[in-house]
């Protein structure tokens, strides 16, 4: 079965937040999530610990399914800003 891999950034998002956003989304079933530390040199207490999550997920998730990653990712986006949403891949699993 093939795995989509997306990358999703919130410029300005905690550690903290960006846990709870990972938590919320692993609830759906197949949701995989990995933290991207900062690889910045130099450190700006204004930018966040995290670059960005990568999200992996079945490519045969349900269509209810993936408006419910939409929603979760949206919700965030209206509570803390805008984000993007990269397509990395479709690897198989």
């Amino acid at each position: 079965m093939k795995h989509t891999k997306e990358k999703i950034t919130y410029p300005h998002l905690s550690l903290a937040v960006y846990r709870e956003l990972a938590a919320h989304l692993r609830q759906i079933k197949g949701v995989t999530i990995e933290l991207i530390p900062q690889q910045s040199q130099q450190f700006d207490y204004y930018n966040s610990q995290i670059d960005h999550l990568e999200m992996g997920y079945p490519v045969n998730l349900s269509i209810s399914e993936k408006e419910r990653l939409s929603d979760i990712l949206n919700y965030y986006a209206g509570v803390h800003g805008s984000y993007t949403r990269e397509v990395k891949e479709c690897l198989p699993s």
